[in-house]
């Protein structure tokens, strides 16, 4: 692991580096990206970087200079070489004081750079009982808030599953913790909309341009009777799922299948689609 903090790069990254007031470790007042890294290089860069922004935008925290980005992300990059990896780009509100009102400090940037596991070809999902509020402040945000997909997670885990997923409060299919929700119905790959209050994943935006499919928004039981369902995320890409809750399902299916063909060739085609 290697890590880069508002201009330097660390010689420990596991050494103190944010104060204690940091308004992002406070009350989460921040955003971030997750970034792919295949051979060294950061997969989508410029498509990360044009959400970071929006999702500073949409917490109200300043626009960024992308070149302080792109100086920690090839500071971080050229002191390990990654075959496969991940970044961390993190932007928060900086020092402020301990409460929801922001200070007058500049933000704090962070850049993160280790290793990733290739993802399982296959997983199990799990529904749980708390609804996504697609009308919430930080519906769509890329926020450091992400407790409430701590919590989700850890009942998915309980119950032997690596993702769980969201309706929203309408009732609707909405996505996992870090993941988009692609399922087929009649042949059909479907997707819920962008109004659902689902992120607007990198992952899920490139594969509706390669690959295509329709976006709706239906009751989260459509994936009851789905025939295929399966996952898109940076550390997943296309995942098929083989077990929706009690569900068992035959996978990857035939449309799962042309997905991950269709990522794996345009993935390596162009380092930055």
């Amino acid at each position: 692991m290697h890590a880069w903090v508002n201009g330097r790069l660390l010689d420990d990254p596991h050494a103190p580096a944010i104060t204690v007031s940091d308004h992002g470790m406070t009350v989460g007042d921040g955003v971030f990206e997750a970034v792919k890294v295949v051979d060294g290089q950061p997969f989508a860069l410029t498509r990360h970087l044009r959400r970071l922004g929006r999702s500073a935008a949409g917490l109200g925290l300043p626009a960024f200079d992308p070149v302080d980005v792109h100086a920690g992300v090839g500071a971080v990059l050229a002191a390990e070489h990654l075959p496969l990896g991940r970044l961390r780009i993190t932007y928060t509100g900086g020092v402020a004081p301990l409460g929801s009102g922001r200070g007058d400090s500049p933000p704090t940037l962070v850049v993160v750079a280790d290793t990733l596991k290739p993802a399982p070809a296959a997983t199990s999902v799990v529904t749980v009982p708390w609804p996504r509020n697609e009308r919430g402040a930080l519906a769509g945000l890329k926020t450091t808030s992400y407790a409430e997909n701590v919590v989700a997670l850890a009942y998915a885990a309980e119950r032997g599953a690596t993702e769980a997923v969201f309706a929203n409060t309408a009732g609707h299919l909405c996505e996992g913790t870090g993941s988009n929700v692609f399922y087929v119905v009649d042949g059909e790959l479907r997707t819920p909309t962008l109004a659902a209050g689902c992120l607007a994943g990198i992952s899920r935006e490139l594969l509706l341009e390669w690959y295509g499919a329709r976006q709706v928004d239906e009751p989260v039981e459509v994936l009851a009777a789905a025939e295929e369902v399966f996952l898109v995320s940076t550390t997943r890409d296309v995942q098929a799922v083989t077990r929706c809750d009690d569900r068992e399902l035959v996978g990857p299916g035939p449309v799962t299948r042309a997905c991950q063909e269709v990522w794996a060739a345009r993935e390596a085609a162009d380092v930055d689609p």
